[in-house]
């Protein structure tokens, strides 16, 4: 299987990782309009497990080193795979509701929240796992993105003065699920690696879990858990009227493939992550990839608009955002080297 053998790689990895996290929600923006959130998020989780799959059987089964995708797989132990399953329910559960705040507060608004409450939690969890050795680094360009969330939360409640009470209503229950998404999104992660051999994907452990067997094995404990967690959406759904099954064979097949595709630039973006943790370790892989929330502004605030008509206030806020979680990154990078 192909392995990442340098810091320099690693990081490359991560940095798509964020890429990709923060701009497979653009694939539901697409096509909002005309389609349920509930609809999209089985197309997601369809081209997840699609994704994975193609990735195992490229990725994961090339060069001699480590083990074929296949064969990591038959030698995998029972407690590896439960491990790995259930860091895909809980990520389930947090992404649900992080789609669930998109549609209702904007990409530039959920993802900043809900995923830097993620980054936070999330390498406080990995760094007691897997320590890195430059601690103080590490946590204070968490510090740094920590500000600037709350100034993207400032400026989110800066543009919400008005008179439209529905809208201002569903933008705050949106805010609510970013953040319950951001607490449980902070732990999937570390329940993945506990599946995972990190320390050597040369010669693994056996019965321990390789990148590109643990990410299908994830694809495959997210859409089963799909089956309970978004059927209980769609039958009680945060906004709207319920909505049954035999609305999804009514999308058209671009729709129906762009959900697909948000699904495969999400597993993209999570099997680089695991592949570079074996080297970034991963407190660091995971602060990198979760450095989503910036990819997701920038996208919300250029190409949506999410924040057209703002005051000089709040362009001031949202200038500070990305400058401090530009800043906080390199620390982070500068942290695992």
């Amino acid at each position: 299987m192909f392995i990442v053998t340098n810091y320099t790689l690693a990081v490359i990895f991560c940095l798509v990782t964020m890429i990709c996290w923060g701009s497979w929600g653009n694939t539901q923006k697409l096509v909002s309009k005309n389609w349920r959130y509930e609809l999209f998020y089985w197309d997601y989780v369809i081209g997840m497990v699609l994704f994975t799959v193609l990735l195992g059987l490229t990725m994961g089964s090339i060069g001699s080193e480590g083990r074929p995708f296949c064969e990591d797989l038959a030698q995998a132990s029972s407690s590896s795979i439960w491990w790995v399953i259930l860091g895909g329910v809980i990520f389930n559960a947090s992404n649900i509701l992080l789609s669930a705040s998109i549609s209702m507060a904007g990409m530039a608004v959920a993802f900043p929240l809900g995923v830097g409450i993620a980054l936070v939690l999330g390498v406080i969890v990995n760094y007691l796992g897997v320590p890195t050795d430059n601690a103080a680094l590490l946590f204070t360009g968490v510090a740094l993105i920590t500000i600037a969330i709350i100034c993207n939360g400032v400026a989110s409640g800066k543009m919400q003065k008005g008179d439209d009470k529905e809208g201002a209503s569903a933008h705050k229950k949106g805010l609510i699920l970013a953040i319950v998404a951001g607490v449980l999104m902070g732990f999937f992660y570390r329940f993945v690696v506990k599946g995972m051999d990190v320390e050597n994907f040369v010669n693994p452990a056996p019965g321990m879990l390789t990148p590109y067997s643990a990410i299908f094995i994830f694809s495959i404990g997210v859409l089963l858990s799909n089956f309970v967690f978004n059927t209980l959406v769609m039958r009680y759904p945060f906004v709207g009227k319920p909505v049954g099954y035999g609305e999804y064979f009514k999308g058209s097949f671009p729709t129906h493939l762009c959900g697909m595709l948000g699904g495969a630039i999400w597993g993209l973006g999570t099997a680089f992550s695991y592949i570079a943790s074996g080297e970034a370790g991963p407190a660091v892989s995971y602060a990198l990839g979760q450095g989503a929330p910036m990819i997701a502004a920038i996208w919300g605030v250029f190409v949506w608009k999410e924040f057209k008509g703002a005051n000089s206030q709040v362009n001031r806020l949202l200038a500070a955002m990305f400058a401090l979680f530009i800043i906080g990154l390199a620390l982070i990078v500068v942290a695992g080297n």
